[in-house]
């Protein structure tokens, strides 16, 4: 594996694939992380293909990085499963972590109690995620957890508990907030590997699972560093 550098924000992200372990077929979990280097380049720093997103197989994927170089973090970019969340704390406990804004979007949905009312929830959530700066987020997401408080009050309860955590975007540079509300980077790259490990099916081994897929990563990685500059991170 080549060795890392400085990278200033980390997108993690997982997608499954069915492959045969043990002599059984199961959907295995395919750990990747993305990188925004100190050019403001995207890159694909790694993946592991591991039995599921427990705490254990997301630290040692994240642990593996740190050991071929991965320094200078400012911010996580991530969705908030608890396997991730728990690693990405033991791994990284100084770094800023920024909850996926569209995933929380998707969060909220649950708890909205009629069809009816699901479109202004979301427009409620998206002014929060647009205000101008953190104040008037917050001022924002207070005022909307006391309007559902009384006919949604698991909606208020759980927007007041989980909403701020996709506010880190406040801390860094307005340029840059597009690009870190979400781990949407990731978004591509899925659709390409779904295109082709559609063939495959079922994988027989991890090791297939990770050449195939490895080689498309890493395909897409070359691809990115002849893009232009993804972030000016030296306005950060």
């Amino acid at each position: 594996m080549r060795p890392l550098g400085r990278y200033v924000y980390l997108y993690v992200d997982a997608r499954y694939e069915k492959v045969r372990q043990g002599g059984c077929v199961v959907d295995s979990a395919v750990l990747i992380a993305y990188g925004i280097n100190a050019d403001g380049k995207r890159e694909i720093l790694g993946l592991s293909v591991s039995l599921s997103e427990a705490e254990i197989h997301w630290r040692t994927f994240l642990e593996s990085l740190v050991t071929r170089g991965l320094h200078g973090l400012e911010c996580v970019i991530s969705d908030a499963h608890s396997g991730l969340k728990a690693a990405r704390t033991a791994v990284f406990p100084s770094v800023p972590w920024q909850r996926c804004q569209f995933h929380l979007q998707q969060n909220a949905q649950s708890y909205v109690t009629k069809q009816s009312r699901k479109r202004e929830v979301a427009d409620s959530i998206r002014a929060i995620f647009n205000a101008e700066n953190k104040v008037e987020a917050e001022r924002l997401l207070k005022l909307s957890v006391e309007k559902y408080a009384n006919d949604m009050p698991k909606l208020a309860e759980w927007m007041e508990e989980n909403i701020a955590e996709g506010l880190t975007i406040f801390h860094f540079a307005s340029e840059h907030r597009r690009r870190l509300r979400t781990s949407n980077i990731a978004e591509r790259v899925n659709e390409e590997i779904r295109r082709r490990t559609r063939v495959a099916r079922i994988f027989p081994s991890v090791e297939s699972c990770e050449r195939l897929v490895g080689a498309i990563v890493m395909e897409i990685s070359e691809n990115w560093m002849a893009d232009p500059v993804y972030l000016n991170v030296a306005k950060n």
